[in-house]
């Protein structure tokens, strides 16, 4: 059985904290009205006192060689990220990735203590103990610290630059990792 990649969205596949209107070479932009997206914006939009205006979709960008890349490497893939079922319904086609199991969040969402990631403790709980590699942008000294007291099987924490998402070295890492864990 091959390890797990646990793939987060915004960061290591749409590189949010990138400059707004500057689109990173290689990605495409895509205008996304999800579901949550909108209930997020209409709350927004009320707070605000403009309950009638249009929410504006969210703006992300994908590389489209991301998909056939995280594809070939040797690992399931699983979404870990906020998005939930939605990176399935909004993500997958578009980066031509089949549906992928995802990670269900705990709500209302933990807080752990000493600075560990709130999804953390889920990601272990959720691994139960087989070998796991995951990418995000908000991982810490602290949730490699916990994830080594809590998790008995092999795991690779790697922080994602949410300037650049995922790069071909970040790939390079990951593929090392698996092939040494197989």
């Amino acid at each position: 059985m091959p390890p797990v990649l646990l793939l987060d969205v915004d960061g290591p596949l749409n590189p949010s904290a990138t400059k707004p209107y500057r689109r990173p070479e290689g990605y495409e932009t895509h205008r996304l009205m999800t579901p949550r997206w909108e209930a997020a914006e209409r709350r927004r939009l009320s707070a605000w006192g403009l309950p009638h205006k249009p929410a504006k979709p969210l703006r992300v960008w994908l590389n489209p060689a991301h998909g056939p890349a995280l594809a070939a490497l040797p690992f399931d893939l699983v979404w870990a990220t906020t998005w939930e079922e939605e990176a399935n319904t909004f993500l997958s086609p578009l980066l031509g990735l089949p549906d992928l199991p995802v990670i269900t969040w705990p709500d209302p969402r933990p807080q752990p203590d000493n600075g560990v990631f709130w999804k953390t403790p889920a990601i272990v709980a959720w691994a139960q103990g087989r070998p796991f590699a995951w990418v995000d942008e908000l991982i810490t000294d602290a949730d490699h610290a916990w994830v080594r007291a809590h998790h008995p099987g092999p795991a690779l924490l790697h922080r994602i630059d949410p300037r650049t998402g995922l790069t071909a070295e970040d790939f390079s890492v990951l593929t090392d990792w698996a092939e040494l864990t197989a």
